[in-house]
């Protein structure tokens, strides 16, 4: 088997490319940088430029399935130049890749694309499943929705399509967690507002393992990346505490202070989606780290 990965490099996509080596799955990949163009025989990179609608069709001979990572980061600040850069980077690729399998003989079978939770309204109290089609009416919504409805388009083509709603990733090498666990080694942590706000994590391995169990299985549909157990902004700070043996002395840190910060970015501190993950389960999936200590356990030995 042969599969095709965009954003190979990042966090998620460098896992699941380890993942396809131990499983003896050769690996293609699409980057903007051509110094990273790799030619081995089960690992082959190959040259897109979105903003110049370019890419090298050669991306997809032999290819089975499409893994489809990439987007801009939404960490950085929010200047009307980055919120762009997230849309751009995830409707623009997913144009291209759709256009050159429109146009090209090809063997992919089905498409694995990323999407997250942030599909979902801001919510205290709801436990949603993937079952849920209200969208959120946040900037992030926006960016989920339009990303999706792109992704769909593959549909018209017949091709498996499977989407992967990805929760907040949970990784020592980077993402969300060394942020959230940073301030707590240094005696300086503290949940953000009223710490009630449901954070809907995943392990790394967990996501990796996920996308891999779709990938074998050939499953078809959305699917949640989210651990079982949903944990709020106060249990995972003080958890983390709890294993780095720091104390919580700080009073919760004020929203309106986050938003002087950050903009408009504060509002990924501050969204609450409980996310539940019984439809990946049900399809025969195990976690390995289904619960928040499990998990801090393993990042925080």
């Amino acid at each position: 088997m042969r599969v095709l990965i965009t954003g190979a490099t990042g966090l998620i996509g460098t896992e699941i490319v380890k993942r396809c080596h131990d499983k003896g799955i050769a690996v293609n990949y699409l980057t903007t940088n051509k110094s990273k163009i790799s030619n081995t025989e089960n690992y082959k990179g190959f040259y897109w430029n979105i903003n110049a609608n370019e890419i090298d069709t050669d991306c997809i001979k032999g290819v089975d399935v499409i893994i489809h990572l990439v987007g801009a980061s939404i960490s950085k600040r929010w200047t009307a130049k980055q919120k762009q850069a997230i849309l751009d980077s995830r409707i623009k690729t997913t144009a291209l890749l759709h256009d050159i399998l429109k146009n090209n003989t090809h063997t992919v079978s089905q498409i694995i694309a990323a999407s997250a939770i942030g599909y979902y309204p801001d919510s205290l109290t709801k436990y949603y499943t993937e079952e849920d089609t209200e969208v959120n009416s946040s900037f992030l919504g926006e960016v989920v929705q339009k990303w999706e409805i792109a992704v769909d388009t593959f549909k018209s083509l017949n091709i498996k399509l499977s989407k992967i709603r990805i929760g907040i990733v949970f990784s020592s090498q980077g993402g969300a967690f060394p942020q959230l666990s940073k301030p707590v080694k240094y005696g300086v942590g503290a949940a953000m507002g009223t710490g009630k706000q449901w954070m809907s994590w995943i392990h790394i391995d967990d996501l990796t393992n996920l996308f891999m169990f779709v990938l074998e299985h050939k499953l078809e549909g959305v699917y949640n990346g989210v651990a079982p157990n949903p944990s709020t902004n106060k249990e995972v700070t003080k958890a983390i505490a709890k294993h780095v043996k720091r104390p919580l002395f700080l009073p919760n840190i004020p929203k309106f202070v986050m938003a002087l910060a950050l903009g408009d970015m504060h509002a990924i501190l501050f969204q609450s989606q409980r996310v539940s993950a019984k439809k990946i389960e049900d399809e025969g999936f195990n976690f390995k780290y289904y619960n928040l200590n499990m998990a801090l356990d393993q990042l925080l030995k």
